[in-house]
């Protein structure tokens, strides 16, 4: 299959292309030239199937015209060794709790994805890789354990200084081996600023090899549309489908994951409405409201992974369907909450339910309660172990509320080696170049 950007000034590409490219050379990002569609029947007896089995299902409709059906199997098994269970949190609101791999956030599935992906690739490749990746909290964690110690291959992640909570940091900054973390001196959309520079940049591209492992890589957010087939699949296993619709909410910040999402509506995945769940970073919440689409800086918040006000995949969606306002905003409807409605919402569930939302899964939470009529079954996507926010979380619900798991603390016990820059592009590329 073939690959086109966004901005459509650059002839398409192979999918191993795009997957090492990671940004097209117009600036654009990169999406496949159709979505193949599951036959009604499929969904028919999906119960019967286990996440794997559902996983590579859909990774055929992707990847299966470029990668042997053999080693794809290969890839998607070995990525998806934990679960995505979907556990109920009140009659009508279920959790998919995501944070179950081994840094216990949902970008465990991209990232693993494609750092086999890109390994499958480059099979035979004497050049090393150096894969750029921006986070504000969880991606640099999952794509640094999804590639450690892959021959070729060296990491390199950009991260805002004090904008990312203690854990999340050790999690990429106690590694070594091939990961590499730069503290960049300003927030997230500078760090992710200074990743596509680099890939526009003549002179760096000559003398490396660069690809991205954000979600702005097509390898990255295309597997997450899995487990919102493994959420359809869970339900209905318990009967809780039968007559109801389903409403997805997707805590949203760079929105590669809700664009995952439409993908999987796109092939036909049963799924009524959408919600983006925003913190008080409102560009898209803004735009489903009126049409118009601001991209701003960023501010902080307690539900930092949303903390972006440039969202790189708000292209794809916009590519998916047309710019068709109309049609995206009937698709998907916006929320918006403040750190203080978060903290409240995380109190709430945790004292009438037991259930304990990480400030991410909290807005999701907000969104479905806000939404959900009495014909509808709604999920939240659960992103993130909340014992990854424990100095926010323990504010609202008291300390000894929540374990610290052994892979949490493992990662904290580490020593911190990181390299401080500036967020001027110029700091960035002399650091490249004396690679």
């Amino acid at each position: 299959m073939k690959y086109y950007s966004t901005n459509k000034n650059t002839p398409s590409v192979t999918l191993k292309e795009a997957v090492i490219k990671g940004l097209a050379s117009d600036k654009g990002l990169f999406m496949p030239e159709r979505i193949e569609k599951f036959e009604p029947d499929f969904f028919e007896n999906i119960q019967d199937l286990s996440l794997q089995e559902i996983a590579f299902e859909v990774a055929n409709k992707f990847f299966g015209e470029d990668v042997e059906d053999a080693a794809l199997k290969e890839i998607v098994y070995d990525t998806l060794q934990f679960d995505c269970p979907v556990v109920k949190v009140t009659e009508n609101i279920w959790s998919q709790e995501l944070f179950h791999g081994p840094t216990l956030a949902f970008k465990d599935v991209g990232a693993r994805f494609m750092a086999r992906l890109l390994n499958y690739f480059l099979a035979g490749n004497d050049n090393q890789v150096h894969v750029l990746v921006a986070t504000s909290g969880d991606t640099g964690s999952a794509v640094a354990n999804g590639f450690l110690g892959v021959e070729g291959i060296h990491v390199h992640v950009l991260y805002p200084k004090g904008k990312v909570s203690k854990i999340q940091e050790s999690q990429f900054t106690t590694l070594g081996q091939n990961i590499t973390a730069l503290e960049v001196d300003g927030n997230f959309d500078d760090c992710q600023l200074l990743v596509k520079t680099a890939f526009l940049n003549e002179e760096l591209n000559k003398k490396l090899l660069l690809t991205s492992a954000n979600s702005i890589n097509v390898a990255r957010f295309l597997p997450q549309a899995f487990y919102y087939f493994n959420a359809f699949a869970r339900l209905k296993e318990q009967g809780v489908l039968q007559d109801k619709e389903l409403v997805i909410s997707v805590p949203s910040g760079n929105f590669g994951n809700l664009t995952a999402g439409l993908f999987a509506r796109e092939m036909g995945l049963p799924v009524t409405q959408f919600l983006a769940a925003n913190n008080e970073n409102d560009v898209v919440y803004e735009y489903l409201k009126t049409g118009n689409y601001n991209p701003r800086p960023s501010v902080e918040t307690i539900a930092n992974a949303m903390d972006v006000g440039t969202p790189s995949n708000f292209d794809r969606i916009l590519d998916l369907y047309n710019h068709s306002y109309k049609k995206i905003s009937s698709v998907i409807k916006g929320f918006r909450y403040s750190d203080e409605q978060i903290r409240k919402t995380i109190k709430k569930v945790f004292e009438e339910t037991g259930y304990l939302c990480d400030p991410h899964g909290a807005c999701g939470y907000m969104a479905l309660e806000e939404f959900l009529k009495i014909t509808q079954v709604g999920v939240f996507l659960e992103t993130a172990h909340p014992a990854k926010f424990t100095e926010t979380v323990e504010t609202v619900v008291g300390k000894g509320n929540i374990l610290l798991p052994q892979k949490l603390a493992e990662f904290m016990s580490g020593k911190k080696k990181a390299i401080s820059m500036s967020s001027d592009f110029y700091s960035f590329k002399n650091y490249l170049m004396s690679l």
